[in-house]
């Protein structure tokens, strides 16, 4: 794909994360998610991938999922089992800011690539990991997968209707979710690297974000020994609070809370269920659940959606529509909020991907580049670890980069 690198460079030079660089061994998902933080706000980030990898390690590099994750990098194709490519990695390694790396345990010391080895050789070094399970215990050696993590962290056992069996999540929750973090943490060692000269190894794994996402289910159990089961569209512990029909279709509400209760009774025209004793308190409501969800059903299918989520916005409780992909783009908040940014690609022309979630009073992030060919900027990256053309010429007459 055609590159000004010029106009890329100048493009970063006053985002926060400017002079920032990173190499990028991940593959997959979670990985690429931690990279895509610090690749939107300004690092300049080296993918590494071996030679003659064309599908992109998780679908075709053209592929929406491809250009989604891998965008606004650089791209190096070099065969790092080689004694000449290990070479020239290290050569990388020497000056880099930040390492990611998502592969197995015992894959990235068979390497040598792990942090006790780039460490000796770069104490400055911030090496960052996901593993499926994490990098130490029973199951550190095992390869882990979104769905994998969801069952075994519980996800599914709470996910679905009741009587259904167990449901997954309808995205790669723990994939992004363990991709975040990372990211997080890898700005927390850079933090402390201002203040101590030295790197770390930040880790995190798909298993572990699932259980800290359990969150208030988990601590339901490590507190009162409740094991949450599945409840469908309704929340947990909080009535009302699910899906509703309407004259159309289904909407949201949430009006768990005694004064939004209240509200709500008054707004549907029923203050009469404030006079329920069954339905006075919140452990009421909830252990009544069924008998007050039908009622509240009765009422609001009489209205369309848009006449509830009116009225309902109107007296202040929470409420909206349940959209699907298509819908969500066609939000005038999610337009007023710019969530799609264009990529540009050589056979695609241009691409649609999501933006970043963050914002920063006073910086705007965007696309500098798309998904970089296969080792398509090999030259100029080895140039900059100090190669020389030869050795260059070199490596690429034995086989050792691809492009």
């Amino acid at each position: 794909m055609p590159d000004d690198s010029a106009a890329a460079a100048k493009a970063a030079t006053t985002l926060p994360l400017n002079g920032l660089r990173v190499l990028d061994l991940t593959l997959a998902r979670a990985g690429p998610t931690c990279v895509r933080h610090l690749a939107d706000w300004g690092a300049d980030i080296i993918r590494i991938e071996p030679p003659g990898n064309n599908d992109g390690f998780g679908g075709a590099r053209d592929g929406f999922d491809s250009v989604n994750l891998h965008r606004n990098k650089r791209g190096l194709a070099i065969d790092l089992k080689s004694p000449e490519g290990h070479a020239a990695f290290l050569r990388l390694a020497a000056t880099a800011d930040v390492v990611v790396e998502n592969m197995r345990m015992q894959v990235k010391h068979r390497l040598k690539i792990d942090y006790e080895t780039l460490s000796k050789i770069n104490p400055r070094l911030v090496y960052a990991s996901i593993s499926g399970f994490g990098q130490t215990g029973p199951y550190s050696t095992r390869g882990g997968v979104d769905q994998i993590a969801q069952g075994l962290g519980g996800l599914m056992s709470i996910t679905g209707e009741p009587g259904r069996g167990p449901m997954r999540v309808g995205i790669p929750i723990d994939d992004l979710t363990a991709g975040n973090l990372l990211a997080m943490g890898v700005m927390m060692a850079l933090y402390e690297r201002e203040k101590t000269g030295k790197g770390r190894w930040v880790h995190t794994s798909l298993l572990e974000a699932q259980v800290f996402m359990l969150d208030f289910q988990a601590t339901r159990w490590l507190q009162k020994g409740e094991i949450a089961g599945q409840a469908g569209n309704d929340h947990p512990v909080n009535t009302p609070m699910g899906v509703f029909p309407s004259a159309d279709k289904p909407i949201n509400i949430a009006a768990s809370s005694p004064k939004l209760w209240a509200v709500f009774c008054k707004a549907a025209g029923r203050e009469d269920w404030l006079a329920k004793p069954e339905w006075q308190t919140a452990e009421g409501r909830t252990a009544d659940r069924a008998a007050l969800n039908a009622a509240v059903s009765e009422v609001t299918r009489q209205k369309p959606s848009e006449y509830w989520i009116n009225l309902l916005e109107e007296v202040g409780i929470p409420c909206g529509p349940i959209n699907n992909i298509r819908e969500v783009f066609e939000d005038p908040q999610v337009q007023h909020l710019g969530m799609v940014w264009d990529v540009p690609h050589a056979k695609l022309g241009k691409a649609g991907v999501v933006r970043t979630p963050i914002n920063i009073e006073g910086h705007t992030p965007g696309i500098r580049r798309g998904v970089p060919a296969l080792g398509e900027h090999a030259d100029e990256i080895l140039a900059e670890a100090g190669l020389t053309p030869e050795e260059i010429a070199a490596l690429r007459a034995k086989k050792v980069l691809g492009e």
